[in-house]
């Protein structure tokens, strides 16, 4: 059965925009290459960190919006693990409720944007 999911990581501040980028392609390749389907994505940007993590201050917030089957977690998980450019993630499975807040807030957004 496939959940939905949200995971977000933060990428560390010294790399350049595309190398960003690139580090984000990798982990939507690795969702998509393991039957997930991506539905929201969302850069937030450089933003600075509440406390230092690996003597950084700031990082690129990345969120990930996908439904997936669960063994897919585990795997994506080690892959953030053995990234050196990911200082932090954390992925968490959304309950009907974070769903339908989700649904609503993409409905907003939508309606704004027209």
């Amino acid at each position: 059965m496939m959940n939905q999911y949200e995971t977000v990581f933060i990428v560390t501040p010294v790399l350049s925009e595309d190398q960003v980028k690139e580090t984000v392609q990798k982990f939507k390749k690795i969702l998509t290459e393991g039957g997930a389907e991506i539905l929201t994505e969302e850069n937030w940007g450089l933003k600075k960190l509440a406390y230092p993590i690996k003597h950084k201050t700031t990082g690129f917030y990345n969120l990930i919006e996908f439904k997936a089957e669960g063994a897919l977690i585990e795997k994506l998980e080690t892959e953030f693990r053995r990234d050196e450019r990911i200082i932090r993630f954390l992925t968490f499975k959304m309950d009907k409720y974070a769903v339908e807040y989700s649904n609503k807030k993409k409905k907003m957004k939508k309606e704004n944007s027209n």
